[in-house]
């Protein structure tokens, strides 16, 4: 592991705030039995772990049972915060007069446009890029719809694809450049393009943790290796990026741990554990 920055936050760690795909799960979606023990470990030592993920809250129930989850999760990167029975605590949609210019600039850029509702997502093509993949990742087929139009009054995220980086990496910029504050923009993968409402991001996760932990959020220690997961870095005491995390992201992180298929995630909470002030 390396490090950017004092490993030692200014106090004590009291919760590890993670992003799932290739943090908490390896690139075959697989829960290692050294990250569920390591999840464990957390808890013995009195630190509380919470998720927070693109997916939408059914694409979460799988980690429910084995990591013992009992407190809220952070769908569509807070679009959605639910208990582990899948009720809701909190909803924030899209606001609606942005959508249209949202799908535009998607299209306008050859983006693949998928939108995922409280419940349901989305695609006008079952045979689309990455379609198959992504039901197998969230154990959760889409809807097909000949066109979107009626999908998007309660869009909570929209998702663009694309396999050209370069442009999924520019409409991020345009979206950000042209809607400013109205909507969170960000890649959860390089060729995904996440839209969501402005306080639907993992940013804004972390103070919502800390309100409820009613701690500050320099007590809260993160964990992410997509660029979207730097702004949880950004409001934490502690950040952790995975090995497998681009340059950019692993230099906006106060350490790096090993890649996910080297069991980074429990090597981290290891390291976490170590330091004198983590519990």
């Amino acid at each position: 592991m390396s490090s950017n920055d004092s490993d030692a936050p200014s106090k004590s760690i009291v919760a590890l705030l993670a992003d799932v795909d290739g943090t908490l799960i390896t690139k075959d979606k697989v829960l290692t039995h050294r990250t569920i023990e390591a999840v464990h470990r957390l808890r013995k030592h009195g630190i509380a772990f919470c998720v927070t993920s693109g997916r939408p809250p059914l694409g979460l129930r799988m980690f429910i049972e084995p990591l013992q989850l009992t407190g809220a999760m952070a769908a569509f990167n807070g679009g959605i915060i639910v208990r582990p029975d899948m009720s809701e605590i909190d909803r924030k949609a899209l606001p609606r007069d942005t959508v249209p210019a949202v799908i535009e600039t998607l299209r306008a850029h050859h983006l693949d446009v998928w939108v995922f509702g409280p419940r349901d997502w989305y695609v006008t093509d079952p045979k689309g890029l990455r379609v198959d993949r992504e039901t197998s990742n969230l154990k959760l087929p889409p809807v097909v719809v000949p066109d979107l139009e009626h999908t998007l009054d309660d869009a909570i995220k929209i998702v663009g694809v694309s396999m050209d980086l370069d442009a999924v990496a520019l409409c991020e910029a345009k979206l950000a450049s042209e809607l400013g504050t109205r909507v969170s923009a960000a890649r959860s993968q390089p060729y995904y393009l996440d839209v969501t409402h402005p306080d639907a991001n993992k940013g804004v996760v972390v103070e919502r943790l800390a309100r409820y932990l009613k701690v500050p959020t320099d007590r809260i220690a993160t964990i992410g290796d997509q660029s979207n997961d730097v702004l949880m870095f950004k409001r934490s005491g502690l950040s952790i990026a995975m090995g497998n995390a681009t340059p950019d992201v692993q230099r906006q992180a106060t350490f790096v741990t090993s890649a996910v298929g080297d069991e980074g995630f429990a090597r981290a909470v290891d390291r976490l554990l170590a330091m004198p002030t983590a519990a």
